[in-house]
Parts: C-alpha cells; sequence; structure tokens
C-alpha cells in the first residue's frame, strides 16, 4: 500500500477544483512525497505539480525557472503576473478548513522584477524588495558561479558574456535545487553544463513558456521547440568570431 497515495488522492481534488480555469496549479505539500518522473525524494515543503494523477517536482515540471511570490501585496502580485508569460498558482492545504488554499503565485524572475520597479514607482522604495535581493545575492557562491560562468563560455565559446553569466546565476543559486547546485555541475560535468544551457535557452529564446501557458503537454511543447533549441546550441557550440545574433521567437509580454 502507496502510505503517500492519500495525499496524492487530496491533489486531485485540489487540481479537480480549480479544473475551471486555465491556470496552472502548484502544490506546497506538508509531508514527504517522491516524483514520479525522475524518482527524487522530495521533503516537506516541497513544491509539485500534478499531471495526469502523477507527482512533478519543479525540475520535471518545466516549473524551475519561476520563483515564488508570497500572496500579500495585491499589487505587486497582480502586475507580475500579468508581465510574467508562464505562471503558476501556488495552493496548501488547510488542516483547520479542510480546503487548499491560495498562498501565492510563481512567476519569472524578470517578470518579478519588473513588477517591483513599478511599484516602487507608485509607493516609493520598498526596503523589503532591497532586502530581498541583497539576500539573493548573498545566497550566490560566487566563485563557483564564476567557475560556472567560465565553463559555459569554454563549452560554448558563441554564447555571449552577459548570457554566461545569467545561465550561471541562475542555475547556481543556493537553495534552489537546479541543476547547478548537483554534484556533477560542482565538478564542471560537461553534461550539467548542458543541462543549464539548454533550460536557459528553452525558457528564453523560444515559444516553450507560451506553449505550456497554453495548455500544451510538456512533451509535445518540448517537440515543438526542440529544433529551434538546436539551432541556437549549435551556433553557440562555434567561436565567437562565426556565431550570429540570436533572435529570439519568444513572444514578448
Amino acid at each position: 500500500m502507496d502510505r503517500k497515495r492519500p495525499h496524492r488522492q487530496k491533489w486531485e481534488r485540489g487540481a479537480s477544483d480549480s479544473s475551471a480555469s486555465s491556470e496552472i496549479v502548484v502544490f506546497w505539500t506538508r509531508r514527504a512525497s517522491v516524483c514520479d518522473e525522475c524518482g527524487s525524494e522530495l521533503g516537506s515543503g516541497a513544491f509539485i505539480r500534478l499531471v495526469n494523477g502523477k507527482a512533478r517536482c519543479m525540475d520535471c515540471a518545466d516549473l524551475d525557472h519561476l520563483v515564488f511570490l508570497p500572496r500579500g501585496d495585491a499589487a505587486l502580485t497582480r502586475r507580475a503576473s500579468k508581465h510574467s508569460s508562464l505562471r503558476a498558482v501556488v495552493v496548501r492545504w488547510s488542516p483547520a478548513r479542510k480546503r487548499y488554499e491560495r498562498q501565492g503565485v510563481l512567476v519569472e524572475d524578470d517578470a518579478f522584477r519588473r513588477a517591483e520597479e513599478e511599484c516602487e514607482r507608485d509607493a516609493g522604495p520598498r526596503a523589503e524588495g532591497r532586502a530581498r535581493a541583497t539576500a539573493q545575492r548573498e545566497r550566490l557562491d560566487s566563485r563557483f558561479l564564476e567557475d560556472f560562468a567560465s565553463a559555459i563560455g569554454k563549452r560554448y565559446p558563441g554564447c555571449p558574456t552577459d548570457v554566461q553569466r545569467r545561465v550561471a546565476e541562475h542555475a547556481c543559486s543556493k537553495y534552489s535545487g537546479r541543476v547547478g547546485r548537483s554534484a556533477a555541475a560542482k565538478r564542471l560535468d560537461p553534461d550539467a553544463i548542458d543541462l543549464a544551457v539548454r533550460a536557459h535557452v528553452r525558457h528564453r529564446h523560444t515559444t516553450y513558456d507560451a506553449h505550456l501557458m497554453a495548455g500544451w503537454d510538456q512533451r509535445d511543447a518540448r517537440a515543438a521547440v526542440a529544433e529551434a533549441i538546436d539551432q541556437i546550441i549549435e551556433q553557440w557550440g562555434r567561436p565567437a568570431h562565426l556565431a550570429h545574433p540570436i533572435a529570439t521567437s519568444r513572444p514578448v509580454t
């Protein structure tokens, strides 16, 4: 008997309650579970998405590049959601109320930053935002970050320097659980470098996120952008003087 099954039945009820809308729903768990896609052990407090009754971690759900924006600031949430081409609603079971309650949203980092800037212009400087940005910078292991970015440059000499840095910052952020924090990445394993670069290209230079937002299955969305990704990866693999500027196919939001 699967001791975790009752919780999955509860997730399914929560997903069913949200089926009338086109929102992507992510569950903030209270107990440990397992990702049915990669087999990773997920501790309590993990984010999972339920797909056809199967639990997927954020990596396997292709939502790991999103950042969590807690509920509480309606203007910030509204603006970040508007600017994010891919977003998800985070819900958590309330034992007291016996129902799932909205806890916040997952949005793209650029959308969050843009919304925060707009809110700052409206309401003046936000100390909380500055503190959060400072904490994020402190969580980055600067030495490892530089090594990872350098490894990207060596493997993909045609990749712009600023992109190498962005890929490294995203992949190597502490406590994120992303590929850059894996043991293979810390060894600067080529496979880990490839995964980080391909993930960046998928989300930043193709229409992949738009497909997910439109309700496409992950496999279909990946297949639709596979050729575009391969073209960019091939070009970045060339020496810098042979590479050409990359024109993103991602829609402007």
